[in-house]
């Protein structure tokens, strides 16, 4: 293993304190791992945080910001943050008009937002609200879920959302908004390389050099199956078709096309898948309206690709390009 760390067991707190440093218009709660926003809470407007495991940055600390978050908790490495840090966050950014929680469909991440929004009602009888990301087609259940796992979607909805509360949305409204981009969103992925938790030190899956795992999860889950590695048009076909026959999307339907790097693939490849996903959905009459490509929900050092389609009306591409100032993400300003 060979990792820019110093002690495998201080990559988080470490990790936070660099971007304090990097970013000063954000703030960091270094007892509760919380990332938020330097001018929260803002009074009137409906609070989003969200948050996970560490290991999948930019997600979620990158998303801070206007037109986005307005805090974010920092789990250990790949588990769950606590309900201390969910509620302490939520106190953080409740300016009066209530908070959105934004989880990932994860056991620990669903049960441990449920007691902090409990915990917030009754300790401060804040106004809560939580959408569960679940977009990944690839299995029902896997590895820490009941359901399908929240992935590539969640940075869509993180935007969109967003914006909808930067607008002066009510909770109800923002909540609603986010539903429509969850239940809009399918996202299926691949893995070419295992990742490596730094506190583990080795591989957490095996996969043979002429092997890939379609429909991995971003922990390393495993996916519908194991297959010789293939080139990148049938790699595309793999993930998009399935998509597409689970929503479904149909001709004329307008997308937003988000292909993202789980950590390992360089750009210039991750521009090579989204050639072939353009080719593909060009085929079957779906317009793509917009487009995001980069690693924004990654898995430490996997090598791999995920690929999320969203139906995107006009209220969800007006949201879309309303402005956005994060570390991560960035236009319209």
């Amino acid at each position: 293993m060979k990792k820019l760390i110093n002690d495998p067991n201080d990559v988080v707190a470490e990790a936070l304190r660099g971007i304090e440093a990097a970013h000063t218009e954000l703030r960091v709660d270094h007892q509760h791992k919380i990332i938020y926003r330097g001018d929260a809470p803002k009074q009137g407007k409906v609070g989003i945080i969200s948050g996970g495991g560490s290991g999948h940055e930019p997600l979620h600390g990158g998303f801070v910001g206007l037109g986005m978050l307005d805090a974010a908790c920092a789990g250990e490495m790949f588990t769950s943050p606590v309900p201390e840090q969910m509620l302490a966050a939520t106190k953080l950014v409740d300016g009066g008009a209530g908070v959105l929680h934004v989880v990932k469909n994860y056991t620990g991440d669903v049960m441990n937002f449920e007691m902090a929004a409990e915990l917030a009602a009754a300790e401060t009888g804040a106004r809560v609200a939580s959408v569960v990301t679940d977009d990944d087609v690839a299995v029902q259940n896997s590895t820490w879920t009941a359901g399908r796992r929240g992935v590539g979607v969640t940075v869509l909805l993180e935007k969109i959302a967003g914006a909808a509360a930067e607008q002066g949305r009510d909770l109800d409204q923002v909540a609603d908004v986010a539903r429509k981009v969850n239940a809009n969103g399918r996202s299926m992925g691949v893995a070419l390389t295992s990742c490596t938790v730094p506190a583990v030190g080795k591989p957490t899956f095996e996969l043979g050099e002429g092997e890939m795992e379609l429909g991995v999860g971003i922990h390393g889950e495993p996916g519908r199956e194991r297959l010789p590695l293939a080139p990148v048009s049938d790699i595309a076909a793999m993930l998009v078709e399935p998509i597409l026959a689970d929503l479904p999307f149909t001709s004329g339907d307008p997308v937003i096309a988000f292909v993202n790097g789980l950590g390992g693939t360089p750009l210039i490849e991750l521009y090579v898948l989204f050639n072939e996903v353009n080719k593909i959905l060009g085929g079957h009459g779906v317009p793509i309206a917009r487009s995001l490509v980069g690693s924004y929900i990654t898995s430490l050092d996997m090598a791999g690709a995920s690929i999320t389609l969203l139906k995107a009306d006009d209220e969800v591409l007006s949201l879309w390009d309303a402005p956005v100032n994060t570390s991560a993400l960035r236009w319209g300003i």
